[in-house]
């Protein structure tokens, strides 16, 4: 399973790392290598998360997320969305943009594009700090099988129970930020934020809509067939929006490390290809925990990577003013993610314990 899952990551690594050597010599292959693992160290919890939601989808769907959702993540999310977001928010025309990406030392009005890039750093923050801490808020406000903190997320939990509290509080935090973190650019960060809740309530809105039809379509089967739908169809569309909201996440926890991938190289198809390799990675590590049955077998890894969410939230969110460097963001998410792997194997030998004693104790 390890090497069917993670051939192909293993094979682009591999091309890609002999291409980065023959275009650009030792030091290119150095910084390919280095943008990968930042890229990797920066998402490692993202796969959880990722896999909390792909074991929601079938096969075939599984497969798209490993095929063209990786497309859409190393071309989309790693090439052209840089391109799109300057070229918007600097109001440049493509083929000026696309001239400073090709040739990283040139300038436009005195800025590169790499600077450019940086100057559209406050709606890209705010953006993804409103839609990532929307994940965390509505994690942390429902009820929830098992608590990794218990003494936090009970309160929480009752709390929760009151309507839109998530986006109440994501509203707060994002007024906030821009009233402390962009005086300059107050304006710009509140659309940017208000677009990234939206997006959030669309894609999440439709997707549960989906699944709500298929449970529908699962109880009344002789009805969808003479209506003329089948099963399939509906959850074609559930899992096709599920598979938005995933695309969608991905690009949320991309923004940070296409920003900083910068201050390694200012060359846009090595950051690409860097970004991409570990991109990869991430996805492949996302199927291999769905089909290993990680998430049922440790608990509290959901927990661990929703926190390291909650915690890269307010991380772009600060980072709209202040400078955060990516290795700090990256420990983060994989102290949240050790302490919670940490914590379920604990409760696993516990509760192996307890059974033992049981049978034990049965046994007399």
């Amino acid at each position: 399973m390890f090497l069917r899952t993670f051939g192909w990551s293993f094979a682009i690594t591999a091309v890609g790392l002999i291409a980065a050597g023959l275009l650009w010599g030792a030091q290119g292959f150095g910084i390919v290598l280095i943008l990968s693992i930042l890229e990797i160290s920066l998402s490692f919890d993202n796969a959880v998360v990722n896999a909390t939601v792909l074991k929601r989808m079938n096969p075939y769907w599984q497969k798209i997320f490993l095929t063209v959702g990786v497309l859409i993540a190393v071309f989309g999310m790693r090439l052209v969305f840089p391109l799109l977001v300057v070229g918007l928010t600097a109001k440049l025309n493509p083929a000026t943009v696309i001239d400073l990406a090709l040739h990283s030392d040139k300038t436009h009005n005195g800025l590169t594009y790499g600077q450019y890039l940086e100057a559209a750093n406050p709606a890209i923050a705010a953006f993804g700090g409103v839609f990532l801490l929307m994940i965390f808020l509505d994690f942390v406000f429902e009820e929830k099988e098992h608590n990794w903190l218990g003494w936090l997320e009970r309160p929480l939990e009752k709390v929760g129970k009151l309507d839109a509290l998530s986006v109440v509080v994501a509203l707060i935090a994002l007024v906030l930020a821009s009233r402390f973190f962009a005086a300059e650019h107050a304006e710009t960060v509140l659309l940017a934020g208000v677009l990234g809740m939206i997006t959030y309530l669309v894609v999440g809105g439709l997707s549960s809509i989906f699944e709500s039809g298929l449970e529908e379509e699962a109880e009344r089967e002789e009805e969808a067939e003479k209506s003329g739908k089948s099963v399939v169809q509906v959850a074609g569309k559930a899992a096709f929006f599920l598979f938005l909201y995933l695309e969608v996440l991905d690009a949320s926890f991309s923004f940070d490390g296409v920003v900083g991938a910068f201050a390694i190289s200012s060359d846009i198809f090595q950051i690409t290809l860097g970004l991409g390799i570990g991109a990869m990675y991430i996805r492949s590590l996302t199927v291999f925990l769905v089909r290993k049955g990680t998430l049922d077998d440790y608990v509290y890894l959901e927990h661990g990577a929703h926190y390291a969410i909650g915690a890269l939230a307010v991380i772009l969110l600060v980072g709209i003013k202040y400078h955060i460097p990516e290795i700090v963001t990256g420990l983060i998410g994989v102290a949240f993610i050790g302490l919670a792997l940490a914590s379920s194997m604990v409760r696993n030998r516990r509760e192996a314990v307890t059974d033992e004693k049981e049978l034990v104790g049965s046994g007399q």
